[in-house]
């Protein structure tokens, strides 16, 4: 049974967890058998459950190949805690499963998981606003500075720039604004970040996957710029560090062998015991390091690891809201991680499995866990955990994309604008919200938003009193030139032409003066000569 496919969208974990839950009881075979010398109808053993749920979770297009025994054996163990099965004896409520022989039984009902009752955050005004330049307030001008002049722009200049001149701009002003905060920023960054992954998610809102109050926009300001120069978070306050001696036993590892800084004596088995110093720092930590609040966040972007590209800038814009404490643990692990499993020169680490799957099953938990104990943590950690660090040198660059968004915004609200007389639109606010439409209303909006200012152009062309009449001759004719259709649609006739247009006076011609000629030109001859 591969079961339906769970994709993005709010409480997916909790999905998840109730559909695998579904799955495992209405597949798994129950039958006839012998313990305490008696028969026990409708039940299974260990060994059984191991088997069919694990052969159910790697077919499960949710979770996939990599699954293993014993995350399968842990899953178990959560469900007779869980009370989702329990043994022959109704006992349940601890993770007492073991993979042999022992009998277990489903009980008449199988908890599912209940969806949070958060209300929805439908209202607009708990999630982030952008910043609009409106939204600062004009800078009066200082009394010992001389009121600047109303533009007028009257050369020929303009008109030689423009295909239609349309006469004396309007009286205008600069308007400034004040400086942009560090605040300010911060909440900027916050916003466009956030849209960003909801667009990335393919998801109509975040309810359910992401709680905005949660997020900090000094934290994304913070781990955008504040790195060294191979892209690792620095860190204002060192104690918020970590130890030096688990730095250095990180080293040690992902150097080896020449990464023992402390020239302690190498034992066999040293290697071993530096990992599992890393490792127990590591499962010690208080809370996993994408955190408890952007755990929802990341469980979504495991249904997009089909897509590389996307899964990728979708973990590259979700990172940017980790704390950056959590940010710098997450990337010197994963570097770790990634070396290890590189190094050809590294012992093995375990005498049972590989390097690579003792890396992932030994700090998947650390990485992604839930609040709530009965989830999916071991299953949906390692799959992400595996991408994660086979992606670590891509996952955290900052999206090129984000980054020009967000500097294109703040220099439009540095920006200074210029307000004429008589307008009160701003057209430098962006619209609150996208609808859309037919495309046969895109084409009648486009031809009535650009027709109509036209239009107006025009007759205030044709109504200005004050322009003389061979300029405004001149400029009705370029008009004519740029736009014939605007012009032809005024003026279908002679006539109506004629009835605003003013005349060309005709052009008086010089009288011709008549020259009488006596006789007319003719050649030299020659009528005599001289004879000696």
């Amino acid at each position: 049974m591969e079961g339906r496919v769970i994709g993005p969208g709010p409480y997916r974990a909790t999905k998840l967890w109730n559909e695998t839950i579904k799955l495992f009881r209405g597949g798994m075979p129950l039958r006839r058998h012998w313990a305490h010398f008696r028969y026990y109808d409708f039940s299974f053993t260990g060994s059984e459950a191991v088997d069919y749920l694990h052969e159910l979770l790697r077919h499960n297009y949710n979770f996939g190949p990599e699954v293993t025994r014993y995350q399968t054996l842990q899953l178990l163990r959560k469900f007779i805690k869980a009370h989702v099965i329990e043994d022959i004896k109704g006992r349940h409520g601890t993770e007492d499963f073991e993979d042999n022989g022992r009998l277990y039984r489903f009980p008449t009902m199988s908890p599912l998981k209940s969806f949070p009752t958060r209300p929805l955050l439908r209202d607009s005004s708990d999630l982030p606003r952008l910043i609009r330049w409106d939204d600062y307030e004009e800078l009066p001008q200082q009394e010992n500075t001389a009121p600047l002049k109303s533009a007028v722009m009257t050369s020929d200049l303009w008109n030689k720039r423009h295909s239609v001149a349309i006469g004396d701009v309007n009286e205008c002003k600069l308007i400034r604004r004040k400086d942009i905060t560090p605040k300010q920023v911060d909440h900027i960054w916050k916003s466009m970040t956030i849209a960003q992954l909801q667009r990335v998610l393919g998801l109509k809102t975040l309810d359910g996957v992401l709680n905005p109050t949660h997020v900090k926009g000094k934290h994304i300001v913070h781990n955008i710029f504040s790195v060294n120069k191979t892209g690792i978070v620095v860190l204002e306050n060192k104690a918020e560090d970590m130890p030096y001696w688990v730095v250095s036993a990180m080293k040690c590892l992902a150097n080896w062998p020449n990464g023992n800084e402390t020239k302690q004596p190498v034992y066999p088995g040293f290697e071993r015991d530096v990992l599992k110093t890393v490792a127990d720092y590591f499962q010690r930590l208080k809370e996993p390091l994408l955190t408890f609040h952007l755990y929802e966040v990341f469980v979504n972007i495991l249904s997009l690891l089909q897509e590389p590209e996307v899964a990728t800038e979708a973990l590259q814009v979700s990172s940017l809201l980790l704390p950056p404490p959590s940010r710098r643990r997450l990337q010197l692990l994963l570097r770790l991680m990634a070396r290890v499993c590189q190094n050809p020169h590294l012992p093995p680490l375990n005498d049972t499995i590989t390097t690579r799957t003792l890396m992932v099953q030994m700090f998947s938990h650390c990485v992604l866990g839930s609040v709530d104990e009965m989830d999916l943590d071991e299953l949906l950690s390692t799959k992400l955990v595996t991408f994660m660090m086979e992606h670590h040198n891509t996952i955290f660059q900052v999206p090129s994309k984000l980054r020009c968004q967000v500097e294109e915004h703040l220099s439009h609200l540095r920006r200074v604008q210029i307000k004429y007389a008589g307008s009160d639109t701003d057209f430098s606010v962006s619209p609150a919200f996208c609808k859309q439409i037919r495309r046969v209303e895109s084409e009648e909006q486009k031809v009535i938003g650009t027709q109509t200012p036209l239009q107006e152009l025009l007759e205030g062309l044709i109504a200005d009193k004050e322009l003389p009449a061979k300029d405004k001759r001149k400029r009705l004719k370029q008009f004519q030139k740029s736009y014939p259709e605007i012009y032809n649609n005024r003026f279908p006739t002679e006539e109506s032409k004629a009835a605003v247009i003013p005349e060309k006076p005709p052009k008086l011609k010089p009288n011709l003066m008549m020259f009488n000629l006596k006789k007319p030109f003719q050649p030299f001859q020659r009528s005599w000569s001289f004879r000696a």
